[in-house]
């Protein structure tokens, strides 16, 4: 078992969700059930599968949750590029959260990499 809070992709991932959040209170309302929806469920899915998988007994485990955040980071890419051409979204709001989602990716790339490397000579 890890400790997930002291992982910065986590800390990262975390203030991510909140700034989604904050950024999805002023979707339109018939946006609810939908794309604020879907926004806010993917982004909090990137911690909370880093969580997950470091709540796991097993090495292969925390392999294949770090790479299910790693998806929803991605889909997390899509919605911000579709709120952002719905004009939900101002540009620099969008480049702000893009640019973090972007860096969460390349962060639990490297992660995976480095840990599946050490796991795999242990």
């Amino acid at each position: 078992m890890r400790d997930f809070e002291q992982l910065k992709v986590w800390e990262r991932s975390h203030q991510l969700t909140l700034a989604v959040y904050e950024a999805t209170v002023a979707l339109p309302r018939e946006e609810l059930y939908g794309l604020t929806s879907q926004m806010r469920r993917s982004c909090a899915a990137i911690p909370a599968n880093i969580a997950e998988g470091c709540g796991r007994g097993t090495n292969a485990d925390l392999a294949r949750f770090l790479q299910i955040a790693l998806g929803s980071a991605s889909e997390l890419q899509y919605h911000l590029l579709l709120a952002r051409d719905l004009s939900y979204l101002n540009p620099s709001a969008y480049k702000r959260l893009t640019r973090e989602a972007t860096e969460i990716k390349r962060m639990l790339t490297s992660f995976i990499k480095n840990f599946t490397a050490f796991a795999n000579q242990a």
